[in-house]
């Protein structure tokens, strides 16, 4: 099996959870994770075009092969939605522009894939992305665990595609 670097992205407005990952055989190894922040008092179409700005800069520093963006998960509050969705289509547009392949996996699935159930929980998602990279603490942030998340639900799902 060849060896990929794997971009996880967890979509937002305020906050954009990224994580970088090699995938290599059945090794996993972590390379980076963090967050684009961008000010809620600023106007959306600026904080969108800060999310483009600095995932490119993220893209051109750890040259990922794929990158991996989580589905949204739609709740009660349709405004949220909107706006999550307008950042997930910002992540999505930068990252073709870049000529990289994306997948996308919902919640359900990265849950699954990560804790073998559905209805996990955020802290039992952080423990499981710290136990599969061998991290010595938790990812400090939410988005930047589910975003690692993404990347190792990526890494499995491609490896199983290769097998067929």
């Amino acid at each position: 099996m060849k060896t990929q670097i794997i971009l996880g992205l967890d979509p937002g407005t305020a906050i954009v959870g990224y994580g970088l990952i090699v995938s290599s055989g059945p090794d996993l190894k972590h390379i980076a994770h963090g967050c684009i922040i961008t000010a809620k008092d600023l106007p959306m179409p600026t904080r969108l075009n800060q999310i483009a700005k600095e995932l490119r800069q993220i893209i051109r520093q750890y040259q990922p092969d794929l990158v991996a963006v989580e589905q949204l998960y739609f709740a009660r509050n349709v405004t949220t939605a909107m706006s999550v969705a307008q950042a997930r289509g910002v992540l999505l547009q930068t990252v073709a522009n870049l000529g990289l392949p994306a997948e996308s996996y919902t919640p359900l699935q990265v849950k699954q894939a990560l804790t073998g159930y559905g209805q996990a929980d955020k802290s039992q998602i952080q423990k499981m992305v710290k136990l599969l990279l061998g991290l010595v603490d938790l990812p400090k942030s939410d988005d930047a665990a589910d975003a690692l998340a993404v990347a190792i639900t990526c890494a499995n799902a491609t490896k199983l595609a290769s097998l067929k």
